[in-house]
């Protein structure tokens, strides 16, 4: 079985996340969706809410689950038994440090592979960080995120109420 591990602190998942996981569930047997619980971005999603968000954003393809995780990429893979990472590259910028960690990762473990992965060009502008800020400012996301996770993000403190206005 051919099980990919797609690792990230998707807080907010985006439209952009979701592109890269169905994408790589029609490449791949079982994919992984890992999400790491990276204190210092300071999270506005718990990692149990981050999971929830996505297993409810994912539900539909049936290779794909979610799971927590905390520690070592490439100790998490080799534990799921899986033979690469996908990372999403969005731009250039994205691809020097998303590099450095690939090569970093197969320095720990040659058998680890790293799969860069581009989003639809029309989320390539897209990142958690901006639709936190565009919701905590009263901007209007639901063409960002999945529908389950603008509604998540309209009930948070600190974030703006506005933020998904009925459409007409």
């Amino acid at each position: 079985m051919r099980t990919v591990v797609y690792p990230g602190s998707f807080d907010p998942l985006t439209n952009g996340h979701l592109d890269v996981i169905e994408r790589a569930a029609r490449l791949f047997d079982r994919v992984i969706v890992a999400v790491a619980q990276n204190t210092e971005k300071h999270p506005l999603f718990t990692p149990e809410e981050r999971c929830a968000l996505v297993v409810g954003a994912t539900r539909r393809l049936r290779n794909v689950e979610t799971r927590a995780f905390d520690g070592l990429l490439v100790d998490y893979v080799r534990g799921c038994g899986a033979q690469a990472v996908i990372r999403g590259l969005r731009a250039v910028s994205d691809f020097e440090f998303e590099f450095q960690m690939a090569l970093m990762n197969r320095k720990l473990d040659e058998r680890v592979e790293t799969i860069f992965m581009m989003p639809k060009d029309t989320y390539t502008f897209l990142s958690s960080r901006l639709v936190k800020e565009i919701a905590r400012l009263g901007g209007d996301v639901r063409d960002f995120v999945p529908g389950n996770v603008g509604k998540a993000l309209a009930g948070k403190n600190g974030v703006r109420q506005t933020a998904l206005p009925k459409r007409k």
